[in-house]
């Protein structure tokens, strides 16, 4: 069989140009292909905080409650701050545009790499997650996780080359069944609590006191607990995969994910602190929640099966959001124009398939450990989160539009959460966080270098 046959088998028949209207998202097919790795984050955010809190015991779990809330309101500012960067900036491109057009050349290109290199980490640690929820439900598999992980890239990496909405089509329904999935499991959790079926002696009572809890190790577990923000930008980034009206079609997507995952990530949090779960190496926390919730049937494995196939899916945000990225950082020529091309089915094939073997170099590195890769993942997204919340303050300060002042208040809090979670992580975090301050700057002058170049050969090639 030749390369070509390979191709159209793996990829389908190459589409026309005109035909790119028919490859925009309906809001539906949207908050499943652009939401998934927000949404994902409910599997590991609430775990993350119970992994800090576990160092000091179980009697410090009770403190989950209040970092939850904590967590919710920085997701309550986030989403009214991008649903304004939306309507600001209706041709996509997120905290880069943002942030190059009211903060200047490099704050642009900090916010462009930062997001280029948490796409790249999205893929890892949605598909290792995924693996770790299926091995959880078949241990048999742990020793082949990696494998397993590397294949999977491969299979999301394939589905997006074949258009958006063909992977849209087939993303929707783990999606939705993961958010029907959570949901029973929260709504018949919250049940067993409210008749006494729980019994309230496996966790500590709220106000306990906690010998050596510190205010270092709550800020720790509340950064740890912001892992679960990640991908709430992806949206603002996306704006141009949009059917007509984009913008308020993006806005109203925004807001359901916005909704969906405060529900989801407060019934997890809520639970696993009732059900006294502590978090293992071997099982997932929603693995145990579950487990306990419904016992080891049908339902058990519905939950983590629709879990691992979401957290697997997750990976297509950042195949959804890197492409459009990377064009218009290729626009402005800080990248290659080869990210500018369409392939056959009129996606940008050239930044899939970049995505993809990055995402398998990482996985294969960290040997699919997603506890190294959360702490690099969280704080690469908090950083275009600060800048572009800045950003938007400067705007509104220079412009002065109708009703400004509301939304200089919305954007100046996003911006100060945003900093302080930024601030905690390199506190709290130093160790696992220090790389960035090394890659980021490393990026920043390769753009500045491959500018310099196209300049350059723009000047060879004009005719005087």
């Amino acid at each position: 069989m030749s390369y070509s046959s390979i191709k159209r088998l793996l990829i389908g028949r190459p589409l026309k140009s005109k035909e790119l209207g028919e490859q925009k998202l309906n809001k539906v097919k949207a908050l499943a292909i652009l939401s998934s790795d927000a949404l994902s984050s409910v599997a590991y955010g609430p775990e993350q905080v119970l992994i800090v809190l576990a160092t000091i015991g179980m009697i410090a779990f009770w403190y989950s409650i209040p970092i939850g809330i904590g967590v919710l309101i920085l997701l309550t500012a986030l989403i009214l701050s991008y649903r304004q960067i939306i309507y600001a900036y209706p041709e996509g491109g997120g905290a880069y545009v943002v942030s190059k057009y009211n903060l200047g050349e490099n704050a642009g290109l900090i916010a462009g790499g930062s997001l280029l290199v948490d796409y790249i980490l999205t893929v890892s640690v949605s598909i290792s997650s995924g693996t770790d929820a299926l091995t959880s439900a078949f241990p048999v598999l742990h020793d082949y996780r990696v494998i397993i992980a590397c294949l999977l890239v491969i299979f999301i990496m394939i589905l997006n080359l074949r258009g958006v909405t063909e992977s849209a089509s087939a993303l929707a329904y783990p999606v939705y069944l993961f958010v029907v999935a959570l949901v029973l499991l929260i709504v018949i959790g919250i049940w067993k609590v409210a008749t006494g079926q729980v019994s309230p002696d496996v966790h500590p009572a709220i106000g306990t006191a906690v010998p050596g809890i510190s205010l270092f190790l709550l800020l720790r577990a509340f950064s740890s607990g912001c892992s679960a923000l990640t991908g709430v930008e992806a949206i603002s980034n996306a704006v141009t995969n949009f059917r007509q009206p984009a913008a308020r079609n993006a806005v109203r997507t925004l807001v359901a994910m916005g909704i969906i995952l405060a529900i989801l990530f407060s019934g997890v949090m809520f639970l696993a602190y009732w059900f006294g779960i502590v978090p293992k190496a071997e099982e997932t926390v929603v693995s145990q929640l579950a487990s306990q919730v419904f016992g080891r049937n049908g339902f058990y494995y519905f939950v983590q099966g629709t879990t691992a196939l979401i957290l697997v899916l997750a990976a297509n945000t950042g195949f959804s959001a890197f492409p459009l990225l990377a064009v218009n950082l290729a626009v402005d020529k800080y990248i290659p124009r080869m990210f500018t091309m369409r392939g056959d089915r009129l996606g940008y094939s050239n930044g899939i398939v970049t995505l993809g073997i990055a995402s398998i170099a990482l996985i294969i590195a960290f040997q699919g450990n997603t506890e190294r890769l959360i702490p690099l993942y969280a704080v690469g997204v908090f950083i275009p989160f600060t800048l572009s919340q800045t950003g938007m303050i400067v705007k509104w300060l220079r412009e002065k539009p109708a009703g400004w002042q509301g939304k200089l208040v919305t954007n100046f809090i996003g911006s100060l959460i945003s900093f302080t979670v930024l601030i905690i992580f390199f506190t709290t975090k130093f160790s696992q966080v220090w790389a960035v301050l090394i890659f980021l700057p490393l990026i920043v002058y390769l753009f500045h270098r491959i500018k310099n170049h196209y300049v350059e050969v723009g000047k060879q090639l004009r005719i005087k």
